[in-house]
């Protein structure tokens, strides 16, 4: 007999392929054009197929280097696939798609200072090398699941790939999401980076000699970076990455999304909260809440219809916008986007450009094709996406060696015995001008 999360999957699955049937025997499948908007960033490659990526971004030592890294980068020059021009088939092919070995996981709980928990799954296998514990100097990659706490097969896939490369992957879930318990009768809303800093304060020290490195996936986009706006300098990152983020939350909520996306993830925050009502009977109404038929009103009902501290869904969203303090991020932040994201919507109203033309730190990958999340390609891997972002990640660290050897800075050393931990990482403005 199905579990309830085989039921849900079965669901989405069923649906999903009745609503393409339809579609395909209809004709009415989208076809959307090329970006709509005149063609601007620095172009990475000019052959056809998943090719015409543009890099848009403020003119830097950093973004030359990049540039030459991404533009020569195998992961933006493979195969062909065969349904450029159907995002909605391309963003079911990503949420059906099982990872390739299927990985170990190991949980850790941690603690958080108001007794709540945040679980951490650590990528070990299949291969039986235990992720969470690697060499000194491995660089740790923390993923971020979307907003509704779904870990996809794309999200695992791309761990399995970093895994295999040398990294440490490690999958950060909220409270209450993916199985973590509840103990306290709050959520994280959807831009609160409290919990998150957390747990990037945690893998520091645990791993205090290796790079911190961050990636997120579609709405999971909007707490890594309002951490790393109100964290600043003081991220203790090296460098980001969002897949297909979503960098306007109120605007996103407010539109809506195509049902094919947002009923399975509806049906899955609740499928989540279900298990808790009685400890959240007192905060909200829960069967306002479990009846809710879209996700902003799920949202609302969660965060701003409380009863002890009720809020309007304009003030929530002056302190849960992703962007809000966008300016004092001192992180590189790479952004993969397609032009014919279904979620996310159209680019020319979607995607901050301005952003990406004066900060230093933030960089646009731009594809015309590729859908949400998705970035298909044939052969291993599956997602070039997921091979751009370890490019981009290994052109981090090869450029940080170049500077760190022209300037002569200081790299940890073990003196005489244990290993010291080095200062809090903060980029050199020099390398972003």
């Amino acid at each position: 007999m199905l579990s309830p999360e085989g039921l849900v999957a079965a669901a989405a699955v069923l649906m999903g392929l009745g609503f393409l049937a339809w579609c395909v025997w209809a004709g009415r499948l989208e076809v959307p054009g090329d970006m709509g908007e005149e063609e601007e960033g620095i172009p990475l490659m000019a052959e056809e197929g998943l090719g015409h990526c543009r890099l848009l971004c403020k003119p830097s030592a950093l973004a030359q280097h990049l540039v030459r890294s991404l533009g020569r980068s195998a992961a933006l020059r493979g195969g062909r696939w065969p349904w450029p021009r159907w995002p909605q088939l391309q963003m079911l092919w990503q949420l059906l798609q099982p990872p390739e070995p299927e990985p170990v996981v190991t949980r850790e709980l941690l603690q958080l200072p108001d007794a709540g928990l945040v679980a951490l799954d650590w990528l070990v296998g299949p291969w039986g090398a235990a992720g969470g514990s690697g060499g000194i100097s491995s660089p740790v990659l923390l993923l971020i699941p979307n907003a509704a706490g779904k870990v996809t097969g794309g999200l695992l896939q791309l761990g399995l790939r970093a895994l295999e490369r040398g990294f440490i992957p490690v999958i950060f879930n909220r409270r209450g999401h993916n199985g973590c318990p509840l103990t306290t009768p709050r959520l994280q809303s959807f831009g609160d980076p409290g919990d998150l800093r957390e747990a990037v304060t945690y893998l520091r020290c645990r791993h205090p000699c290796a790079s911190l490195l961050a990636v997120s996936e579609g709405s999971g986009s909007g707490l890594l970076l309002a951490y790393l706006g109100e964290s600043g300098s003081s991220s203790r990152l090296t460098a980001a990455a969002c897949l297909s983020p979503v960098f306007r939350g109120r605007d996103w909520f407010e539109a809506g999304m195509p049902w094919l996306y947002e009923w399975p993830l509806l049906l899955h925050l609740k499928q989540g909260l279900s298990r808790y009502t009685g400890a959240l009977a007192d905060m909200v109404d829960t069967d306002r809440l479990l009846g809710s038929r879209l996700l902003r009103e799920l949202e609302e009902t969660l965060f701003c219809r409380t009863r002890s501290r009720p809020s309007s869904w304009e003030s929530y969203w002056e302190r849960n916008e992703p962007l809000r303090d966008a300016d004092e991020a001192a992180v590189p932040v790479l952004c993969l986007c397609s032009a014919d994201d279904p979620v996310r919507g159209p680019p020319a109203q979607s995607l901050p450009r301005e952003l990406f033309r004066s900060s230093p730190f933030f960089f646009l990958l731009l594809t015309p094709h590729g859908g949400h999340c998705s970035f298909p390609c044939r052969g291993p891997g599956r997602c070039w996406a997921h091979e751009a972002v370890l490019e981009y990640f290994r052109a981090m660290a090869e450029f940080l060696r170049m500077e760190e050897r022209r300037k002569g800075l200081p790299r940890p050393r073990r003196w005489g015995g244990p290993l010291v931990e080095p200062p809090v990482f903060t980029w050199q403005r020099s390398y972003t001008r």
